[in-house]
């Protein structure tokens, strides 16, 4: 699967913004999607992550309440909903796909597919 990130920029803090990941190649409904961060000198961290169906997820606790993460599987596509964004959410996002695991991690290693990340920097 390919995955192609978009929506993101520069925002003020307060601000919000919806991050999309476009999935071409194999059935999109088959991958547990996740989305990740990182900031440059820092390790890529785990932020959101959704089953095949959407009906299930799960968050870091420095994201709960304020990321809401989403799929519309005939799209194709996943999204993050950020609001109420913070200077510390400025990095860059990645979008990440596992076909073969029972539910998503919360680790890099996790998932085997990437995109190419959208980067979000917050103004204060």
């Amino acid at each position: 699967v390919q995955l192609v990130e978009s929506g993101g920029g520069l925002v003020q803090a307060g601000g919000s913004l919806r991050l999309s990941c476009a999935a071409s190649g194999r059935t999109f409904s088959s991958y547990i999607m996740g989305w990740f961060r990182q900031d440059p000198g820092k390790e890529r961290e785990f932020v959101a992550t959704i089953s095949r169906s959407g009906g299930s997820t799960d968050y870091a606790d420095s994201v709960k309440g304020r990321f809401t993460i989403s799929r519309d599987n005939a799209k194709n596509t996943v999204y993050l909903q950020i609001n109420s964004l913070k200077p510390e959410d400025t990095a860059v996002y990645y979008c990440a796909a596992v076909y073969d695991r029972t539910w998503g991690g919360t680790r890099r290693n996790d998932y085997d597919y990437w995109g190419q990340g959208t980067q979000v920097t917050v103004s204060s």
